[in-house]
């Protein structure tokens, strides 16, 4: 999918690590929401209340998930999981455009 339809924009970015990853919250008529965000090179730790998948649209990053020893690499076009009440990391190779989405 490479567009929504008829859904509500939040105005105000969501921006993390001095301003290295931001996102835009994005709210269905169903009640789903998602995130579209940008990253630009580092490593970053975030935390986890739902279950997420991050789907990278462009760039490439490596993420260390919960419960997991090795770090997995991941390009634009893939996805993971992430389980709820869960911290991951990630290092960002090149700028990456991603979404998540939030799952109940």
């Amino acid at each position: 999918m490479t567009e929504f339809n008829h859904v509500t924009i939040i105005k105000k970015a969501n921006i993390y690590f001095d301003g290295n990853v931001s996102s835009r919250t994005i709210k269905f008529a169903d009640g789903s929401t998602k995130t579209l965000g940008f990253m630009l090179p580092g490593e970053y730790t975030f935390n986890t209340t739902a279950p997420e998948i991050m789907e990278i649209i462009e760039g490439d990053l490596q993420v260390l998930l919960p419960e997991n020893n090795d770090w997995q690499t991941i390009k634009g076009g893939e996805s993971f999981n992430v389980p709820a009440n869960a911290k991951f990391t990630v290092k960002i190779q090149s700028p990456t455009d991603y979404c998540c989405s939030f799952i109940k």
